[in-house]
């Protein structure tokens, strides 16, 4: 075992090798600085192709992670989105944004954009790109005038961010994963529910100190860690003490942007670029994962909000089996318990990024991508449409039943609900298990775990006599009361397997996949924010209110002989924080104020409880 394991290291070794020498035999580095229309300098390298036998075009990714290795001398080992387009040869720029790593300024969370700029002290992600892309036309020998940009996550932002008022020289652009709108859906909140587990991590390495362009970060904001989050974050206690002398401390400027801002106020509106998609006629391909954890709804809604804003649009969607940037691996062919029969990642690369930047920036081949590609998981198919959602996805209502039935028919019935009692001090865990971070398989685990708490009520349907495609947005419309003045509601979409499923050979012992209750899509919805995210209203003890709230898009089949089940619940602990099921700031709470409410969900004739599907007809 040994000698296959230093086999298998010693060409690991030889790869990296080889493929870095690729990048210094191929490439020549520059490492410079640009100077913005406000007098900041903007720290850029710059990698350009040996041969001069023809022009290039320029392939840029903007980052708050670095644009390293740092100095002539020091190459990475490899450059771009994929190998190929390495090959391809572009010349490729990586910058350091405003404010990060070598980049002179300030760094601000998601850089609102200023729509009408009156003097060069009016600055955004938009206009450093702009001056970016000025520069590097002008200054970069053997250009050939065109430039396309693309990102993953922060990136993708950067990459959205240049699309409204583009510099002309803009011809490609590639949002993957894009964050997009942080309080409605991306990475800080979903529907107002503050994502606790994910943020407490990642600004710990995020927002440290810098005092001026540094080439690496000096330490975290503080030293914490655990194994298990559920109890880590539990014995925390509230929001409030994330501030404590152990933790942030108020030393992260970002942190407490996220705790002073807990609705939809003018800092979160103004950082959502959605609303400046307006009139892009550049060529766009958005990229997202079904298992994405962090971004989902920022690929989803890029690619809408331009839709519905760009009407000359040349707009493309691409969502495949993916977690949070998978497609840029090297193979993607399974995921926690799916099995997808084919390299998905390869398949993007070599189908869809390489020949749309080919296409665009070097007029080479064709781009004949549809509007939409999809991987559809149960099924494990590729799928193209000419919109998305699909023409033929039509909204089918499947109602909450008397004895945990989930049905196309609405219950005739009077007064007729399921009770739970929500305790805070008990919250319902994301995750079967104990994990120090977030379990990235969520998103497709098994929920049988949370059927069996008496605070997870559950509606399934019969044993399914065909097959029952979902292509599109999912809603839920919940008629609940609660004891207390408010309370979350997570609504969960499961494939439940038949008795008979197989248990893959590799599970461990005594694993089986019979009755296996696998994750389709879930989402939670602070219920406070139910009629507005601007301005939330309490609810009053003990009176049914509705709550309504879109889940993300779902592509999926379930099969004949499986069922269609749906979980509500009203903690998803750590991955969101506990809501003290009192009406007030959650930031402020002390951990007196966490009390147990006692919750209804009603499915009787007046008040119907119900989850909407995209069927494809």
């Amino acid at each position: 075992m040994k000698k296959i394991f230093l086999s298998g290291l010693t060409v690991a070794l030889f790869l990296s090798v080889t493929a870095q020498n690729f990048v210094k035999d191929n490439y020549t580095k520059i490492d410079t600085t640009i100077t913005m229309r406000d007098g900041i300098k903007l720290y850029t390298v710059i990698y350009i192709p040996k041969d001069e036998t023809q022009r290039y075009p320029f392939l840029m990714e903007r980052t708050p992670y670095s644009a390293g290795p740092y100095g002539r001398d020091n190459y990475p080992r490899s450059l771009g989105p994929n190998g190929d387009l390495m090959k391809e040869k572009y010349i490729f720029v990586y910058q350091d944004v405003r404010g990060r790593y070598m980049s002179e300024g300030t760094n601000l969370e998601v850089t609102p954009y200023i729509a009408n700029k009156k003097t060069t002290k009016d600055v955004d992600e938009s206009s450093d790109t702009y001056d970016t892309v000025d520069w590097l036309i002008k200054n970069i020998k053997n250009n050939n005038g065109r430039v396309g940009l693309a990102g993953i996550s922060y990136p993708g932002f950067y990459a959205t961010a240049s699309l409204p008022g583009a510099h002309p020289a803009i011809k490609a652009v590639s949002p993957q994963a894009p964050v997009t709108d942080e309080f409605i859906g991306d990475d800080a909140n979903h529907n107002g529910a503050f994502f606790l587990l994910d943020n407490f991590s990642f600004m710990n390495f995020f927002d440290m100190e810098r005092n001026g362009p540094v080439k690496d970060y000096a330490k975290p904001v503080f030293n914490a860690g655990s194994r298990d989050a559920y109890q880590f974050y539990l014995k925390m206690a509230t929001i409030k003490n994330t501030n404590g002398a152990k933790y942030y401390n108020n030393k992260s400027v970002i942190w407490n942007e996220y705790l002073q801002h807990d609705t939809y106020d003018a800092y979160w509106k103004a950082r959502n670029i959605r609303t400046h998609l307006k009139n892009i006629t550049i060529p766009v391909l958005v990229v997202g994962g079904w298992f994405d954890a962090e971004d989902l709804f920022g690929a989803l809604h890029t690619y809408e909000a331009i839709e519905k804003q760009s009407p000359d649009n040349k707009n493309h969607l691409v969502m495949g089996p993916w977690t949070h940037g998978a497609w840029a691996s090297g193979e993607w062919t399974k995921f926690a318990t799916h099995e997808f029969g084919s390299n998905t990642s390869k398949f993007f690369q070599d189908s869809l990024e390489t020949t749309f930047f080919n296409f665009y920036l070097k007029d080479k081949g064709s781009f004949t991508a549809a509007e939409a590609t999809v991987f559809e998981t149960g099924s494990n198919q590729w799928k193209s449409y000419t919109t998305w959602p699909p023409k033929n996805a039509a909204s089918v209502n499947y109602y909450f039943n008397d004895a945990n039935k989930l049905s196309l028919q609405k219950a005739n019935t009077k007064n007729s609900f399921d009770e739970y009692v929500s305790d805070p001090s008990k919250p319902v865990p994301y995750t079967n298990g104990t994990f120090g971070r977030r379990n990235n398989e969520y998103m497709a685990e098994d929920q049988r775990f949370a059927a069996l708490r008496p605070d997870v009520v559950v509606f399934e349907t019969d044993e399914l006599t065909q097959d029952i495609t979902l292509s599109g947005r999912i809603n839920a419309d919940l008629f609940v009361s609660i004891t207390g003045t408010d309370a979350d509601f997570i609504v969960k979409l499961i494939d439940v397997l038949p008795d008979t499923a197989s248990t893959p050979r590799n599970s461990p012992r005594g694993f089986s996949m019979s009755g296996f209750q696998r994750l389709v899509r879930a989402e939670v919805m602070r219920g406070k924010f139910r009629n507005s995210y601007e301005k939330p209203e309490a609810f009053v003890p003990n009176k049914i209110s509705e709550v309504k709230f879109a889940l993300n898009d779902v592509a999926h089949t379930f099969m004949k002989g499986h069922k269609i089940m749906v979980q509500v619940q009203s903690s998803w602990f750590p991955l969101v924080d506990r809501n003290p099921q009192q009406f007030m700031r959650i930031p402020e709470a002390e951990e007196k104020d966490f009390q147990k409410a006692t919750i209804r969900i009603y499915h009787d004739a007046d008040h119907a409880s119900k989850i909407v599907l995209p069927v494809l007809q």
